[in-house]
């Protein structure tokens, strides 16, 4: 299975919705398309909505670290949500909870953010 990225941009806040599967296979492509729109749009915080991930290994894990870092440079924020008990597994495991808020739904990130 493939990785559909869907983006859109709202004020400073890129929403990223993921569906499928996010790998080794597919993390290049999230991690070129999310950082060049962060560049061009000016992006300041990220939506990360993962109802529709199936799978995530390491790899995915480093995209979203490397994306967070990217908007932290311009001291903005991420939350994830709408995530699956499988993949909020291995972001609990690996820590990242620590670092990256979550939110039950996309309207509830936005709102966290001030934008909704």
């Amino acid at each position: 299975m493939s990785l559909n990225i869907d983006m859109e941009i709202k004020n400073d806040v890129l929403c990223l919705r993921l569906s499928g599967e996010l790998d080794h296979h597919t993390a290049e492509e999230l991690r070129m398309k999310a950082a060049e729109t962060i560049e061009r749009h000016q992006i300041r915080h990220i939506v990360l909505n993962l109802e529709q991930l199936s799978f995530m290994d390491s790899s995915g894990l480093g995209v979203i670290l490397g994306r967070y870092k990217q908007i932290k440079q311009v001291h903005g924020e991420m939350v994830v949500c709408a995530i699956s008990p499988a993949i909020q597994r291995l972001f609990d495991m690996s820590g990242m909870f620590k670092i990256i808020g979550m939110e039950p739904s996309e309207e509830f990130a936005l709102q966290r953010l001030g934008v909704a």
